[in-house]
């Protein structure tokens, strides 16, 4: 019986030890592995890599829609201009909002570093989003389960607010720049929310020049708005030099997409497209020797690499079955020479990091002065900018006043024998003094924007066809190899989740813009 007793004492003192280990059922389904709140840096990072990832990296299909390179074998891409849905942003401005959130939990002020970043950050996404499709939910967005079936804002709409935004993070920078604050977990300034100011307002510039077919439109005020950032520098600092730019820097970790992971037969199934590369050899300019190899037919021709008519593109309206042929494998004198231009495999195949990939540049930015003026926005001298530009983005390829050295690859193989240098002489003023290349105010914007194209190769997302979209500079190759009916898509379809869950709202949109067709061939108000 006294053992007894002690069972059920024993079983008693477990059965209370037990209870008080008990967790309500609540609790019991959080997943410890799975944090509900991070930091709001750690938020930053991943919005700040989507910024660039998401957009149109080197090499990739945004660059031959920019006519920058050409796809020369079909089983892995072609050239057609077939776009689909637009990349869908509305998941990372969600991590946008997560930001700020995380920001104010860990006690930060109303106006922090964060937030106002994330004004930065809502404008951009919108307006790589809007440019592609039109209208598109905003005021009534990313409110959850309160909001899943948001009405669309016009784009007229949108561009007011984008430009808002802009203005707001700007002037919340000034406050946190002069209390001396900072971001962790910055990817591109290290923390440096000066230089973040400086891309602010060079981002807000581009916008305004996305918007030159409404520079009439009194609700926008393009003319005003770009004439006061360009007046009031102190009021708006914009960048001074390449240091500046929104960069993203490439490591063995993050590898330049032209690697050597990924020589081999892959660096011959693309050619460098003519629209950039028969460009730059018609002015004379080095910045195709240092990015573009060349043509191998020519040289077993007998022309020698310093000779600028050596270096031959692909026309991107060119068949594909006809440029496969032409193609070709190496740059000597043996075996399949081809007859258009690779890529430079001495520079974009030799290491990971190749060069550094702008968001937004300096270069952009000369130029995008260099045309408000000349479209008599603001006063100033739009040649001084334009010059500047160029300048800049020469200087970006190493190309300076004297001898210059290029290199190039004989077979392809990055083994040193097979690699060849060559001198050329280079002055700028010569270059400058071209009647093709020095400034005339009669054909300005044809010139500024051609200009600006050359230092928008393989870098700044798509903003080469955007720039071509809106003014027709440079001219674009057109014909059968854009499939489309031999012809260049304006816009993007709207994502399949707008017509499934959405659908009250997204056929209202469609109506309202393109008589109910969802169509790429369609113009949006942007470009009408």
């Amino acid at each position: 019986m006294k053992m007894n007793k002690y069972i059920i004492a024993l079983f008693g003192l477990l059965m209370v030890t037990l209870s008080s280990c008990e967790k309500p059922f609540d609790q019991l389904e959080i997943d410890s592995n799975r944090p509900v709140h991070v930091p709001a840096s750690l938020v930053f990072q991943g919005v700040a890599y989507n910024m660039f990832n998401d957009n149109g990296r080197p090499f990739s299909a945004e660059m031959r829609w920019n006519q920058f390179y050409c796809s020369n074998y079909n089983y892995y891409a072609n050239n057609e201009y077939t776009f689909g849905q637009m990349p869908n942003q509305f998941t990372t401005l969600k991590n946008v909002l997560k930001m700020e959130e995380e920001a104010k939990r860990a006690g930060l002020a109303d106006v922090n570093g964060y937030a106002a970043l994330g004004k930065f950050f809502r404008a951009y996404f919108y307006d790589q989003m809007s440019k592609r499709v039109g209208d598109l939910p905003l005021a009534d967005a990313l409110n959850g389960i309160d909001g899943i079936s948001p009405k669309y804002d016009s784009q007229k709409a949108i561009y007011i607010q984008i430009l808002k935004w802009l203005d707001d993070a700007n002037t919340d920078l000034t406050s946190l720049i002069a209390k001396g604050e900072t971001v962790s977990g910055d990817i591109y300034y290290n923390g440096d929310l000066k230089k973040w100011q400086k891309a602010v307002n060079a981002y807000r510039l581009r916008v305004l020049l996305t918007l030159s077919k409404k520079d009439t439109d009194a609700d926008l005020g393009v003319k005003t708005k770009f004439a006061e950032m360009i007046s009031n520098p102190t009021k708006y600092p914009l960048m001074s030099s390449m240091a500046d730019n929104l960069e993203f820097k490439w490591n063995n970790f993050n590898k330049y997409p032209s690697n050597p992971d990924n020589f081999g037969f892959d660096a011959t199934r693309q050619n460098m497209a003519a629209a950039y590369v028969n460009l730059l050899a018609s002015l004379k300019d080095p910045r195709v020797m240092v990015t573009c190899e060349p043509a191998g037919f020519e040289l077993k021709s007998g022309k020698q690499p310093s000779d600028y008519s050596a270096f031959l593109g692909a026309s991107s309206a060119e068949d594909l079955a006809d440029m496969s042929d032409k193609a070709g494998i190496n740059n000597g004198a043996g075996f399949a020479p081809g007859k258009y231009s690779f890529q430079n495999r001495n520079r974009y195949y030799k290491n990971y990091t190749a060069e550094n990939t702008f968001i937004a540049g300096y270069p952009e930015l000369c130029f995008n002065i260099a045309e408000g003026i000349a479209r008599g926005w603001a006063t100033g001298s739009a040649e001084d900018w334009y010059k500047k530009g160029i300048q800049a983005s020469q200087a970006f390829y190493g190309i300076k006043d004297g001898v210059n050295t290029m290199t190039y690859s004989k077979t392809g193989s990055m083994a040193a024998a097979d690699q060849v240098n060559y001198n050329i002489d280079f002055s700028f003023a010569d270059y400058y003094a071209q009647a093709s290349v020095k400034y005339d105010a009669s054909k300005a914007i044809q010139q500024i924007v051609t200009q600006k194209y050359a230092a928008f190769f393989m870098n700044s997302g798509m903003e080469a066809y955007f720039n071509w979209r809106r003014t027709g500079f440079p001219k674009f190759d057109v014909g059968v190899g854009n499939g489309n009916s031999s012809r260049i898509a304006v816009r993007w379809i709207y994502p399949t989740t707008e017509r499934t869950t959405n659908a009250t709202n997204y056929k209202a949109a469609i109506q309202s813009q393109f008589n109910g067709t969802d169509d790429i061939n369609d113009s949006m108000w942007l470009i009408k």
